[in-house]
């Protein structure tokens, strides 16, 4: 008997459990993508290389399949072209219109302003519009392309300066020409996922979403469930479903980021198909023991979705881990909690990487799971500071990041007129200025016929290896403060010595030892975290490696 075909958009990560789950239903997946090195291309029945944005290859492609019964995507900016050709060929699935309303943010808001929805204020502008544009609505402002996810060119702005430079931005990543400038949004914000079969929305999915570094909004992770209260997370569900209704999904799937706001419950948007950032296809499953993605195949093919009620209760907890500028020469795993379930890296050995401007450029991710909600989420974050990842030196991009020499005076300059969103990209950091302040007569490094004469005070680390002297800072060592992913300072020291080699010790000035790091060393650590340490140790040409 030949098996019953679906055709699935994409091959990367995000689509890894749709594969899985079709080929454990006895279906034939055909898997189209762009890119012939996408990870889970080998996982394929059968592959297609079809740029995913040429719809009309796509449906050539679906009219060759003789036992074709489907087609879906989850994760990607696709759901229009699987609306389209589903349509095309009588398949299940939503229209082709109402796929176009829940990608395209102007047609969206659109949708939601004559239903009544509560969203924000907004304007959709084209290239030759953005010149005369006169801001309809107060400061603080959000900018996007109407026609992208993962938070691509998405920023906020607080005035006019800001404002074209988000508008170029945001311009550069939408395909169609168009943005769209919305108010702002404040307060906590939530991704819901859902099934909908003939018009009734199942939840599959509602977590707490971890948005951090202004003026972008990089979701650090998200935790599952919600920890909001019951009467709070009932009106926020109701919104949501007001919001799939207006869209008009009825089959299929719906992704939803709602935000709590002083203004009460608003819609951030609602996408037709299963969401991306590891929430269908990972932390609600081990959190629920409920496949979203099997449900959505199973609405793909004309059947209808089962095993939808939970079976426990669990927390699911996702972080990312990040990176500052540079090329990475290597990347260390330390030990992680046994609850950690899942470790998945953007990038590898020899790449470049960058500070994250959007969803899609940070270094990795990992997912812990555990009965217990601070469990879970302990876990999580461990594994994400156990992760280290080393830069090559020296590098233009990592210097110039750094500021090596100039980023101490700058920052303390900056403070005294700086505006409501901080810097970008932030310091791994939040050292106040009378801290900084505190540099200002300490030496760059000393070295050779001039250095003093130094003696260990306080060893950071249990190593019998020849220490490498680091001036005294107590106003920054013994501040308590922590970086952007939770390190201690001595954590994030640890790691200096773990990934260079180098026992580095406080000194005093009774004993000779070859370099003691001073100005340079501590402003590269607080603006870089453990990573601008190491690379000022790497560039004295102390590296390892062996």
């Amino acid at each position: 008997m030949t098996k019953r075909q679906i055709i699935i958009l994409g091959a990367g990560v995000m689509q890894e459990p749709a594969i899985r789950i079709a080929k454990n239903m006895g279906l034939e997946t055909v898997v189209l993508d762009a890119d012939t090195n996408a990870p889970c291309v080998v996982l394929a029945d059968r592959f297609e290389n079809i740029d995913l944005k040429d719809r009309d290859d796509v449906l050539s492609l679906a009219k060759t399949l003789p036992a074709l019964v489907g087609i879906m995507t989850a994760g990607t900016d696709f759901s229009t072209i699987v609306a389209f050709v589903a349509e095309k060929l009588g398949l299940p699935g939503v229209s082709y219109e109402t796929a176009l309303d829940a990608s395209d943010k102007g047609r969206m808001r659109e949708c939601f302003r004559r239903a009544g929805i509560p969203s924000p204020r907004f304007t959709v502008l084209k290239a030759t519009q953005s010149i005369e544009y006169n801001l309809l609505f107060p400061f603080p402002v959000v900018i996007k392309p109407v026609d992208n996810m993962g938070a691509r060119g998405c920023r906020r702005a607080d005035n006019r300066a800001e404002l074209r430079i988000a508008m170029e931005e945001a311009f550069s990543f939408s395909r169609s020409g168009r943005i769209i400038i919305e108010e702002f949004m404040d307060g906590p914000e939530f991704s819901i996922d859902a099934i909908v079969y003939q018009g009734e929305i199942t939840i599959t999915g509602f977590a707490d979403r971890h948005i951090f570094f202004p003026p972008y909004f990089i979701e650090m992770g998200h935790t599952m469930p919600t920890d909001i209260d019951e009467k709070s997370a009932t009106k926020v569900i109701e919104v949501f479903k007001q919001g799939v209704r207006a869209l008009g999904i009825r089959d299929g799937a719906a992704k939803g980021d709602v935000k709590l706001t002083r203004k009460g419950i608003m819609i951030g948007e609602i996408a037709a198909r299963l969401s991306g950032g590891y929430m269908s296809g990972w932390t609600y499953p081990y959190s629920s023991g409920v496949e979203p993605t099997r449900a959505a195949i199973q609405i793909a093919i004309g059947e209808k979705p089962s095993h939808l009620t939970p079976t426990r209760q669990w927390t699911s907890t996702e972080r990312a881990f990040i990176s500052i500028p540079g090329e990475i020469f290597s990347i260390i795993k330390r030990e992680f909690p046994h609850q950690v379930r899942d470790v998945f890296f953007r990038v590898k050995e020899g790449e470049r990487v960058k500070f994250p401007e959007n969803n899609v450029s940070k270094a990795g991710n990992v997912i812990a799971i555990a009965s217990n909600r601070e469990e879970s989420i302990n876990a999580a974050e461990i594994a994400a500071r156990n992760i280290l990842i080393r830069l090559s030196a020296p590098d233009a991009e990592t210097e110039a990041f750094l500021k090596i020499g100039e980023q101490y005076r700058n920052t303390v300059a900056e403070f005294s007129n700086i505006s409501s969103i901080p810097q970008f990209p932030p310091s791994a950091f939040a050292v106040p200025p009378e801290i900084l302040r505190s540099l200002e007569k300490m030496p760059e490094m000393l070295e050779n016929s001039d250095r003093n004469r130094y003696n260990v005070k306080k060893s950071l680390f249990s190593v019998n290896a020849k220490p490498l002297g680091i001036m005294p800072f107590p106003e920054f060592t013994e501040s308590g403060l922590r970086d952007y992913m939770g390190r201690t300072v001595a954590e994030s020291l640890d790691a200096v010595h773990l990934l260079t080699g180098q026992a580095l010790s406080i000194m005093d000035n009774t004993a000779t030892v070859d370099i003691v790091l001073g100005r340079t060393f501590w402003q590269s650590f607080i603006r870089g975290g453990y990573q601008g340490a190491t690379y000022v140790v790497d560039k004295l040409g102390s590296r390892n490696t062996d």
